[in-house]
């Protein structure tokens, strides 16, 4: 009679560093339009607030790229939001620097 082999897989589960870099990826895309909202409702006045909430949202944009990369160290983990937020971070983040070095305004 031929042996059964019984193999038992451990869930892994994501990365925490990994779901906190798509949550900044989704904060930081959510401040663009609500930069523009802001713009729009303050009628150019008060510049300084518009220019203030968009560097946030590249802050954080930036720090969930190096946030998402870093998630790659960690072991025994799904690495999926890893790689999604690391994506996300860094095409956002280039967003945010063309806008900013082009000096044209928002809205």
């Amino acid at each position: 009679m031929a042996r059964r082999y019984r193999y038992a897989f451990a869930k892994r589960r994501e990365s925490k560093k990994g779901k906190t870099s798509v949550i900044l990826a989704v904060c930081s895309f959510l401040l663009f339009p609500a930069s523009i909202l802001l713009a729009f409702l303050l009628e150019g006045k008060h510049g300084f607030l518009v220019g203030t909430a968009a560097l946030f949202a590249a802050m954080l944009s930036g720090y969930g790229f190096l946030l998402g990369l870093g998630s790659f160290s960690d072991t025994d983990c799904k690495h999926r939001s890893s790689i999604v937020g690391s994506i996300l971070n860094g095409i956002i983040f280039i967003c945010w620097l063309v806008l900013f070095l082009s000096g044209r305004q928002i809205a």
